[in-house]
């Protein structure tokens, strides 16, 4: 499997990296994941919590990073040189990994009652978490809140993944592997680096539901929030693209700087993206298009009576707008989205060679936290000859992220 291979095995050179490590049971995955980032440039330094001690010593952290460990906000020597105000400036990312439940709580809460919580008040870098917990914490009202709460404040959210857990649950809560960190933290800089490469592109990108009307009153849809796509919008926008968003019914700000066409039904999605498409650099069909419609509309709002307990509604074919996008003569560089239940990358292929695509997305809106509704998502992605995996993370991150890939796949 092929994993952001287009980002450079050098592009964390000189990057300082405070990590942040709290008290769960993935703390021992630490050592390993300081490795990681300093073979590819990163300077580290840790910050633990009391907590953490508990699970992995300081003494295996100094070694592997070359670094003293800090853990005590009242280290007279330390504070000498404003210890934990000089942290917070040196600092290009803060990542906090594991994150458990209580410091995600703090941090939210805008404690700063030890170090590592006080780090993060007072810097102005990025904060990244790795949320590391039980499931049920994890699923907890509160640890959403807090998490919604961070992410207002423009703090990064890397995980949980799904699995078994140590204390035998299955479920979201588990820290992502390190590779998987390391690769995500590659990817933030390399986003970050940018900015500005799709100067002079136009990207059109279909997102949200469509609306298939039964009579005046009612309509056929489905669970698309459209998050995914206007998370796209914003990063090809951020990325220097000029950016027109074909969107259905969704309860989302239009983005700022994009162009936006509304429409409701499949069939005005299609006639706007064959309109608009042939113009454009890269089209990306990230709208849950409902596949079929009424065949005869009502004219006025069927009624209820004591003679149609049963009802039999027609329905026809919708065009197929990525398929039809495909097929233009001088088609744009095409993307496709596959959202499945189950044999996800089998569907997958098969719909991006049905539909001769140049890359489909593929996700499994069956697993719990990411999909439809959610603001977390997972993606595969599939070419002709590549595969490439884009861990669970925000749809801000992961539309990011998928950006760049689509960048590097138009350049080769």
């Amino acid at each position: 499997m092929y994993s952001s291979a287009c980002v450079s095995m050098e592009n964390l050179a000189g990057k300082n990296i405070v990590l942040g490590i709290s008290g769960g049971i993935a703390a021992y995955k630490t050592p390993e994941l300081v490795r990681r980032l300093k073979e590819h440039g990163a300077n580290i330094r840790v910050v633990m919590t009391e907590g953490a001690k508990a699970f992995i010593t300081p003494l295996s952290l100094q070694a592997v990073s070359g670094n003293a460990v800090s853990d005590s906000l009242l280290d007279t020597e330390a504070e000498l040189a404003m210890g934990h105000i000089e942290l917070a400036k040196w600092a290009d990312m803060i990542l906090i990994a594991p994150a458990t439940a209580d410091v995600i709580a703090r941090i939210a809460a805008g404690m700063a009652n030890d170090l590592l919580t006080t780090i993060c008040l007072a810097t102005d870098s990025p904060i990244v978490v790795a949320p590391a917990m039980n499931q049920q914490m994890w699923h907890s009202k509160a640890t959403q809140h807090n998490i919604a709460t961070l992410q207002e404040r423009d703090v990064t959210i890397w995980g949980p993944g799904a699995g078994e857990q140590a204390c035998g649950d299955v479920g979201l809560g588990r820290m992502l592997d390190v590779p998987e960190l390391v690769t995500l933290v590659k990817d933030y800089y390399a986003s970050a680096s940018s900015k500005g490469i799709l100067k002079g592109q136009h990207w059109v990108i279909t997102a949200g539901p469509t609306r298939e009307a039964i009579d005046p009153v009612r309509y056929i849809s489905n669970h698309s929030s459209g998050k995914m796509g206007y998370a796209i919008a914003v990063a090809a926008k951020k990325a220097g693209a000029s950016v027109t968003i074909i969107s259905g019914p969704v309860n989302l700000d239009k983005p700022q700087g994009c162009d936006l066409i509304s429409v409701d039904s499949a069939v005005d999605m299609h006639e706007s993206s064959i309109n608009l498409a042939p113009a454009a650099d890269v089209f990306v069909a990230c709208a849950a298009v409902a596949d079929y419609r009424v065949a005869n509309v009502a004219e006025h709002k069927i009624k209820k009576t004591s003679s149609n307990d049963n009802m039999t509604i027609e329905l026809v074919k919708n065009p197929d707008i990525v398929a039809s996008v495909a097929s233009l003569p001088n088609k744009p560089f095409t993307v496709g989205f596959a959202a499945e239940t189950q044999d996800v990358e089998q569907y997958a292929k098969a719909k991006l060679a049905r539909k001769k695509l140049d890359l489909i997305c593929a996700n499994n809106v069956a697993i719990e936290g990411q999909g439809f509704n959610s603001d977390n998502n997972a993606l595969t992605l599939f070419t002709e000859n590549l595969e490439i995996a884009l861990p669970f993370a925000s749809k801000s991150e992961l539309a990011q992220r998928l950006v760049t890939e689509i960048s590097t796949l138009i350049a080769q």
